[in-house]
């Protein structure tokens, strides 16, 4: 603190035991000589009832109070304690601690103001400006010293705010701060900087090993979800560490190195933690170039479609998934998946969905008439201004018949404007667009959405395929799918099918359609009908029957 509330400052510990205090407090009150002093012993005043039951109330809820006692010198008339809860502040072998700062009746707020100014209002955690303070404070290191900056930012939690409410995401927020916190130990100190991101700063000597902890008791304390109102939320934690003075020894140095290391974990399938290294500046700076060239990737006639085939398990081929990808002129064929989330966030989906669906309309009048050709639609895709108006003039100019094309979201889409999107569905609906509801069980599915939005086929994800034949728990996931879906109405497609055992499995549980490697693997358009032509399947009935449900 500033001024005098920064000299009589003191920390009480286990039993409200003094473990620390500053110079001015050990001065002014003689009794913090002694041994095992408590608070109450330091400030008497306090054992009257009501400021008693003043200072348990702080330790019980956190929130910072104060309260008016009789002063020594040199305050002139009375003072006003402030009553704090802290942690990681390296008082002696305690985590949980009051802090109790004193400053001049005169101006009875200042203490309070001076800490609100530097602790976050929700989490009650140190905010951006003491964080800034503590970081530039330690910069740059001393001879031989070293500490860790640890970003930490939450996985999946705008979904909470859309799907239940600002309300519900203070919620989350407040427990990631009590979950931050229980994993801290002495000279380890969090901060929320805002919105969700956090950061610690640890000031222990033996780096990289202490970060490597602590960023791995951190990753793991959101493994379990978060209850709010009944509801369980999975909200995990990814972590960047920066070390200084290996990975910089300024702010800005530290905190732009945690920012490329809490990007790399983020890129590397998030909830889990990642430490700075030079190689991910690299990484970064083509990552950025090939921002760049995405730009001007469709106006080049860089991108083309492959064709996976889909299966009926009876017999017969149904159609094609149509899959994107692009041939950059340098670095060869890049994976969707690390090139559509920069479209996406770019704004570029839109001009780049309308080529795929014209071009894979195009190229499937060249198929059997009864086959469909099944298009992926991003979030940023179909959230987009005018997108049924599009998908509509697309299908009139190509002229292809709008039963035979399946479109493919995954439940992302269903988490924002969720009426937009149920009219949004129900318009591809009365067109004849068949939907199928993508990588189903491995994102938030809520059976709401099979009884809120018109779906026709549920895609199982490959990870619950892989180990099929053998997993009891997949087994289980994959029979209950099934069955879900046949109760409701919809078919089911299996991605990743790779062996016969999986097929076979596969087929005695009735899953309608299968799709995978060992039924075809993703080929050209002008490999297609080469392929139809040696082929084993069998041609399949046309796409405008769909599946009627048990009697039963």
């Amino acid at each position: 603190m500033d001024g005098q509330a920064s000299e009589f400052v003191s920390y009480y510990g286990n039993s409200l035991k003094l473990v620390k205090c500053s110079p001015r407090v050990a001065q002014s009150y003689n009794i913090v000589a002694a041994a095992d002093a408590t608070i109450w012993q330091v400030y008497p005043e306090l054992l009257a009832s009501d400021r008693k039951s003043l200072v348990e109330a702080v330790l019980a809820g956190g929130i910072p109070r104060s309260v008016a006692i009789e002063p020594l010198p040199p305050f002139g008339s009375r003072s006003l304690l402030l009553f704090s809860t802290e942690r990681g502040l390296g008082v002696l072998e305690t985590r949980d601690a009051v802090a109790a700062s004193q400053a001049s009746i005169g101006d009875p707020d200042r203490a309070l103001l001076l800490h609100q100014a530097r602790h976050d209002a929700l989490t009650g955690l140190a905010n951006r400006r003491q964080f800034s303070h503590d970081l530039e404070a330690r910069l740059p290191t001393k001879s031989g010293q070293k500490f860790a900056l640890m970003q930490i930012d939450l996985d999946d939690f705008k979904p909470v705010n859309d799907t239940l409410g600002h309300g519900a995401g203070d919620i989350v927020l407040k427990m990631t701060a009590e979950r931050i916190q229980a994993v801290l130990h002495d000279r380890e100190t969090a901060y929320r900087l805002a919105g969700d991101e956090f950061a610690v700063i640890q000031v222990l000597d033996d780096q990289p090993a202490e970060a490597e902890r602590l960023a791995e008791s951190l990753v793991g304390a959101f493994k379990d979800p978060f209850t709010i109102d009944g509801i369980s939320v999975f909200v995990g934690a990814s972590v960047g560490i920066a070390i200084a003075p290996r990975d910089g020894n300024t702010g800005e140095q530290l905190m732009k190195a945690a920012d490329i290391a809490l990007y790399a974990a983020k890129n590397d399938g998030r909830g889990r933690a990642r430490m700075f290294n030079r190689s991910m500046m690299i990484m970064l700076e083509q990552r950025e170039m090939l921002r760049r060239s995405l730009r001007v990737a469709l106006g080049e006639q860089q991108f083309f479609i492959e064709y996976q085939p889909l299966v009926k398990v009876a017999g017969g081929i149904v159609g094609f998934e149509a899959l994107l990808r692009w041939r950059h002129p340098y670095a060869g064929v890049i994976p969707p998946g690390l090139f559509i989330p920069m479209a996406e966030a770019d704004g570029l989906m839109g001009d780049i969905g309308a080529w795929v669906l014209e071009q894979a309309c195009r190229e499937a009048l060249t198929w059997p008439v009864n086959f469909i050709v099944s298009v992926n639609v991003s979030p940023a895709e179909f959230l987009s201004s005018g997108f049924t108006d599009r998908i509509t003039r697309i299908l009139d100019e190509v002229g292809f018949p709008a039963e035979r094309l399946e479109f493919e979201i995954t439940e992302t889409v269903l988490l924002e404007r969720t009426s937009n999107n149920l009219d949004r569905l129900h318009t591809l609906e009365v067109l004849g667009i068949r939907i199928a509801l993508d990588d189903f069980g491995t994102r938030y599915s809520s059976l709401s959405h099979l009884q809120n939005f018109p779906f026709d086929t549920i895609k199982i994800d490959r990870h619950f395929i892989d180990d099929i034949e053998t997993n009891p728990k997949s087994q289980t996931i994959v029979r209950f799918i099934i069955g879900l879906a046949h109760g409701l109405g919809m078919q089911v497609t299996a991605e990743g099918v790779q062996t016969a055992g999986q097929k076979a499995w596969l087929s005695r549980r009735k899953c309608d359609r299968l799709q995978g490697n060992l039924l075809g693997a993703p080929m050209s358009a002008e490999f297609v009908s080469e392929f139809l032509r040696h082929s084993s399947f069998a041609m399949s009935e046309g796409p405008g029957q769909r599946m009627i449900p048990d009697s039963d």
